[in-house]
């Protein structure tokens, strides 16, 4: 998304969801044709966008619905993350968007997955695997990359009250897959007993904006006003989009997907690379960690056509991102990247030094609680000190632990 100052808000203090945000972006000047050419490249004839003008809560508003052409069409067996993963990878979409909407959806088989102890792999989507969520998701990203933003930001968002029928039964609102993807993200109840923010709704939004708060200093051009299914007395049930201009000082905006400034989350960077020399890869990571990276890694992936490639992934701050960023392509032949946040949890850790034989072993400790876990031994060291001894670096390894347990670890509190 090339224009750096070109921004956009979602006024999400009525809720979110797919159709709502499908509504937004045509009041907001996007072609239903946009996102539907994109749709019908990933469902090809079985979906139909359309829109209509309506009130909600006396406001006028944009309502998109999703037509599935054929209802026994979608009347299959619960998609899996890995269906969804298929139809997204098969489908000629602009890489962005087919980027963009794969996040989505891992997102959300990331937050199914933890709801209910199961693998993401193996997530079934119920509701959100049906044609008309993936049109959702899909249209979405195409019309905000339509847009062409410089950056995405959300207000907290509401999620309702009161309790929701699901494929699981009657849940209480905020369903837990909407808890989960909300995590970490300024939300709140209310303001009325309804299911305001929708689990497509949450992933979305959580997957493509750079930043939850208030409206940016902006110079507004475009607003859409997206309605939702239901018209409740006493409530206006619109999500807004204003689209515009930063007005905030240049480079303080960072691509949709990118490293925002309002998020301290780490960041992944992800390429596909297929046109490599193999022999470059080691110094290709070592120039990346040498960079900042926290991690990088590569996994071997068979793209299109049957052409063997790697996936780079890079585990990087925000702070050191723009850096890292530069380094892969410098170092590789990519001309791209694929960005999102991640949570992390991690041990308190400490570096310790112990001694083999005379050697010095420096030792990464990581404890829980103040609990020693792990006491791992810096490689570099082990085998210095093996060459040294004569001895085995496994040996040496040994040692270092055993030495690392017994002088870091607190003796048991004695009886009194």
């Amino acid at each position: 998304m090339a224009e750096a100052r070109r921004v956009a808000w979602v006024d999400a203090s009525s809720g979110a969801s797919g159709d709502m945000l499908l509504g937004a972006l045509v009041g907001a000047g996007v072609p239903v044709g946009v996102m539907a050419e994109a749709v019908d490249k990933v469902a090809p004839g079985q979906v139909r966008l359309s829109s209509e003008r309506v009130t909600r809560g006396g406001f006028a508003a944009t309502r998109c619905h999703v037509e599935v052409a054929d209802p026994s069409v979608d009347d299959v067996p619960h998609r899996t993350w890995r269906d969804v993963e298929r139809l997204l990878a098969g489908a000629g979409l602009h890489e962005d968007v087919r980027s963009w909407a794969h996040d989505v959806f891992e997102r959300l088989a990331e937050a199914e997955a933890r709801v209910h102890g199961t693998e993401p792999a193996d997530v079934h989507f119920h509701e959100v695997g049906a044609l008309d969520a993936i049109a959702d998701v899909v249209g979405v990203v195409a019309g905000l990359v339509h847009l062409e933003l410089g950056s995405l930001v959300a207000s907290p968002v509401a999620v309702g009250g009161g309790t929701v029928r699901t494929a699981h039964g009657v849940l209480p609102v905020p369903p837990p897959a909407v808890v989960e993807l909300l995590r970490g993200v300024p939300s709140y109840g209310g303001p009325v007993d309804l299911e305001l923010c929708t689990p497509t709704g949450a992933a979305l939004l959580t997957t493509l904006a750079d930043e939850f708060a208030a409206q940016p200093p902006m110079r507004v051009e475009q607003v859409g006003v997206g309605a939702g299914g239901r018209d409740p007395a006493g409530h206006a049930n619109v999500l807004r989009l204003l689209v515009g201009v930063s007005t905030a000082a240049a480079g303080e905006q960072a691509p949709i997907g990118a490293l925002g400034t309002g998020d301290s989350r780490p960041v992944v960077l992800e390429t596909n690379v297929d046109d490599l020399d193999p022999r470059l890869w080691p110094g290709v990571l070592a120039a990346l960690l040498a960079a900042g990276a926290s991690d990088a890694w590569l996994t071997p992936i068979l793209m299109k056509k049957g052409r063997p490639a790697h996936t780079l992934s890079v585990l990087v701050t925000p702070e050191r991102g723009e850096e890292v960023r530069r380094e892969v392509y410098r170092h590789t032949s990519t001309i791209g990247m694929r960005e999102h946040r991640v949570g992390k949890h991690a041990l308190d850790r400490e570096m310790g030094l112990v001694h083999v034989d005379g050697q010095r072993v420096a030792v990464k400790l990581a404890r829980l609680d103040g609990e020693l876990l792990t006491a791992q031994p810096e490689f570099e060291d082990v085998a210095a000190a093996a060459r040294a001894l004569g001895l085995p670096a496994r040996t040496v390894m040994a040692r270092a632990v055993a030495a690392a347990t017994d002088r870091f670890t607190d003796p048991p509190p004695q009886e009194p």
